[in-house]
This record gives structure tokens, C-alpha cells and sequence, in this order.
């Protein structure tokens, strides 16, 4: 995670020599100095989701494809709703279309959040079947995000805000009910419960991201969550991404599927 929060997102995820990032929220020189203090050139990523059109998301990918050569996807709706896409050539990517990168498969699943046409992604290693979730800026657990987050390994999953933290925040009412709409974002509850209900044997680790600064504290969203999962079989890891940081990196279960060592995904 090479950050997460209004002030930018973005993932990066990797199976064994392919890197792509989901989002590059962040300028360039930011992108840049976060890549190469884990040791990653930027120029080695392959490929850039964009997940929506929003600033906090799209803002560097555009820029960061013309200097690294990174391959851009999104969806029809977010390429025209963002005209640095446009002009960046993008690969328009439809929801539930499989698009195979060069050691990974892309997947995208439609998401509720008021943006043009914004999506979820999932990530799978095509040699050994691992995947990673990303489902940030969503307004409610509909029966695409449940779909998209079922089944994964690595799992980066919204928990934006503290519902009494938002009522007695500094934002005015409007802003307030768009955040706690239903195409807003997820509360710390709703991200509980959304976690609770996809738990499986080979979900490894959860990372909580998008967290609001003014209407959420890490330490609430990770108990909150944790002790949702205290009522499962749940024996993997929990975190939350920092919005200023590199957090992880995060790794699925050893032996998941093909030998890990020969071709690990990490987060």
C-alpha cells in the first residue's frame, strides 16, 4: 500500500517479476519516492487500474504512463469522465471481462459509489491462483461487492468512517449524507459485517483502507473489525494502510496454490 485516504491511493501488487498498481492517486514525484523506498523503480510496473475518475485515485496515472510506460485500464465510464485518460490512450476494461496481463488476470466488478461508472479489482497470479482484492470508495455491500470480495487472499477493503464520528464531525449536513449514502462510502460497522461474511480458509490478510481524517481513528476501525472476526475461524492477519506511509507488504498463506516461493504474490 503505497498509501490510502482522500489524499491519494495507491496499490501495488505483485506476482513474481509483474507489478501493477490499482490507482495512482498521487503526483508522480510522490509515486516515485514511495516505489523507491521499498526498492521498486517505477518504470518496472507494468500496468495502472484506475478504479474511478476521482482525483484521490486517478490523479498521477495519466502523467505516470507517459514517463514509465505503464499499460492504463479502466472502465468506459471513468475514461470519459477523466480526459487525461482519454488523451493517455486508456484500455477501456468492461466489468466481468476477464484481461489477462502478463503473469496476472485482471477482473473488474462494478462497485456503488458516485462516480461515473466506478469499479472493484481482483488481481489473480496465474500460476498459482492467489488473488488480491481492492474495493475502496463504496456506498454499500451490494451483491457485486460481495461477489468481488469472496474467494480472495488479500483482501483491501474500505473502512472510511465511524458513524458517530461522522455525525459529530466538521462536515456540513449535505456533505455528510453523501458520505453515509448509499454510493458514498463504508463505515466502520458496514466494513465488519462485509468482512465477517466473506471469511474463508485462504483469506490471509485484511487491510483496512480509505480511512477519513476527521471522521475515523485507526485504532476504532481495527477493533471494530477485529471483533467481528472474533466470531469466526478467522486466523489471518489485520491491518490498516496509512495515508502518508507505505504499509505491508502483505503476503496470501504459504502453499496457496503452486509452490509461493517460486511465484509469490504480495500486496
Amino acid at each position: 500500500m503505497l498509501g490510502s485516504g482522500s489524499a491519494g491511493n495507491a496499490v501495488l501488487i505483485e506476482c513474481g517479476d509483474s507489478r501493477v498498481l490499482v490507482d495512482a492517486g498521487f503526483v508522480p514525484r510522490t509515486l516515485a519516492m514511495r516505489l523507491r523506498a521499498i526498492g521498486i523503480a517505477p518504470a518496472s510496473i507494468e500496468a495502472c487500474i484506475v478504479t474511478h475518475e476521482h482525483t484521490d485515485h486517478a490523479r498521477g496515472a495519466a502523467a505516470g504512463a507517459r514517463r514509465w510506460g505503464w499499460a492504463l485500464y479502466a472502465s468506459a465510464g471513468t475514461i470519459g469522465a477523466c480526459p487525461e485518460l482519454r488523451e493517455a490512450r486508456c484500455t477501456r476494461v468492461a466489468a466481468g471481462e476477464p484481461v489477462r496481463l502478463s503473469r496476472m488476470e485482471l477482473t473488474t466488478f462494478t462497485i456503488p459509489h458516485d462516480a461515473a461508472s466506478p469499479v472493484g479489482v481482483r488481481l489473480a497470479c496465474a500460476d498459482t491462483g492467489a488473488s488480491a482484492v481492492v474495493c475502496t470508495d463504496v456506498g454499500h455491500a451490494s451483491d457485486n461487492v460481495r461477489a468481488l470480495c469472496s474467494g480472495a487472499d488479500l483482501l483491501v477493503l474500505e473502512s472510511n468512517y465511524d458513524e458517530g464520528m461522522l455525525r459529530a464531525g466538521p462536515y456540513p449536513p449535505s456533505v455528510q449524507a453523501r458520505i453515509g449514502s448509499r454510493t458514498g462510502h463504508l463505515s466502520n460497522r458496514a466494513c465488519a459485517d462485509l468482512v465477517r461474511s466473506v471469511v474463508h480458509r485462504d483469506l490471509a490478510h485484511v487491510v483496512l483502507a480509505h480511512l477519513s481524517a476527521h471522521c475515523n481513528d485507526h485504532g476504532l476501525a481495527l477493533q471494530t473489525t477485529a471483533d467481528a472476526l472474533r466470531r469466526t475461524r478467522y486466523r489471518g492477519a489485520l491491518s490498516v494502510a496509512m495515508q502518508h506511509d507505505v504499509s505491508g507488504p502483505f503476503f496470501p498463506r504459504a502453499g496457496r496454490g503452486a509452490p509461493e516461493a517460486q511465484f509469490p504474490l504480495g500486496l
